[in-house]
Parts: C-alpha cells; sequence; structure tokens
C-alpha cells in the first residue's frame, strides 16, 4: 500500500473499534502500529445474510464487494440445480469484501461462508431467522411491501442462479414456514441486478440501526 514507517493511518475491527495509530516497523510479512487514539467504538449491526448462487467471476466479485457496502453481516454461496458456477475463490472474495468494508467506512468484514447446496444453507440458518425468497416465477407481494410488515430481527435474503430455481427449489422453498416468497418487480433481472435490488430495498426499510 506505498505507506512508510512513521505515517499515520487508520485501523478497525468490530470488535475494538477504529483507531487512528502510527507505524513502527515495517516488514515482507508484517507491519507493527502503535494504537494513539481511539476514533470510533462498535456499534450493532443488523444480522442479515446474502445467500445467492454464485455466478461468472466479474459480476460476482462486484456482487460481493457492493453487498458489502450495503451492510450485509454474512455471506453464503448456494448451489442450486441450475448453478453454472460451482467453484468460488472464497481467498478472492474475502479481500473483495474488505476492500469494500474499507471503502464504505464500516468496522466489520462479513463473514463469507464456504459454497453450500440450497437446502443445507436454508435450512442451517440460526433459529429465528427470516428468509426472504426472491421468487421470479411466481405470485408474491412486492419486496418492499413484505418488508414493511417484518419487524427487525435476523433475515436471509436469497436470490437465484442465472437459470433461475427450478420449479422442485421452488416447492421446496415455499414449503417452508420461515421463508417468505417476494417480488422484484414485472422485470426478469440478471441475477447480479436481483441480489442488489432486493439488498437496496432492504436497506432502504431494515439497514438504519442507529
Amino acid at each position: 500500500m506505498r505507506v512508510k514507517t512513521g505515517q499515520r493511518v487508520r485501523i478497525f475491527n468490530g470488535t475494538d473499534g477504529e483507531w487512528l495509530a502510527t507505524i513502527q516497523a515495517i516488514t515482507k510479512r508484517h507491519v507493527t502500529v502503535r494504537l494513539e487514539t481511539k476514533i470510533r467504538r462498535p456499534a450493532p449491526e443488523p444480522q442479515v445474510t446474502l445467500l445467492l448462487a454464485p455466478i461468472k467471476r466479474t459480476p460476482f466479485d462486484y456482487v460481493i464487494q457492493k453487498a458489502v457496502e450495503l451492510g450485509v453481516a454474512r455471506i453464503i454461496p448456494v448451489l442450486t440445480e441450475r448453478t453454472i458456477v460451482a467453484r468460488v475463490n472464497l481467498e478472492r472474495l474475502t479481500a473483495n469484501a474488505i476492500e469494500a468494508a474499507e471503502q464504505s467506512d464500516r468496522l466489520t468484514v462479513p463473514e463469507i461462508a464456504a459454497p453450500a447446496a440450497l437446502g443445507t444453507a436454508v435450512r442451517g440458518l440460526a433459529a429465528g431467522t427470516s428468509v426472504i425468497f426472491c421468487d421470479e416465477a411466481g405470485d408474491a407481494a412486492p419486496l418492499a411491501q413484505a418488508l414493511s410488515k417484518m419487524p427487525g430481527g435476523p433475515m436471509a435474503i436469497l436470490t437465484g442462479p442465472e437459470g433461475g430455481f427450478s420449479p422442485q427449489e421452488r416447492a421446496m422453498l415455499r414449503g417452508q414456514t420461515f421463508v417468505i416468497p417476494v417480488s422484484l418487480g414485472p422485470r426478469i433481472l440478471r441475477a447480479d441486478t436481483a441480489a442488489l435490488a432486493a439488498l437496496a430495498v432492504w436497506q432502504s426499510t431494515h439497514g438504519d440501526w442507529k
């Protein structure tokens, strides 16, 4: 990052907050800093998880970055029947998430979980989590309308792969009492557009935790 010894930087994490610090030493593998002034305390953040099927590298990287900026706490790549990309580079995605957290001035870096089968990921969410299922193929209330009726609390937003969810997957999801089908509008959205559109609507209604 082209920083030098003696230069002042800001460092942060979600547990200790943000500090003004001075770089004491730089080696190939480590940087030593001296903490000086605490400039921001950690604060509660909304517990929202994004579940989305992996897509091609560039759009997927972009979605991860913007999801971090929009305030997600956790990202789970889900493998569906129609998922085209089955492997993800967790190290690269985590690096993207760190950069996005720095850019958006948030103190936490969302967890990016290992890919999991759709059913496993949905059923493995913490008890009490409501799943917002963005269903492009069925009748459902608009997302904003559904969110307006929901109290705060753990929430997950689920968007599908480039080919959409299969009929079997849709039936499985709609059969879960904690899954709430919603519509993102009349147009067919790309997988990356759908995820960010859903998060933007969520943030406008439930993302203000201050």
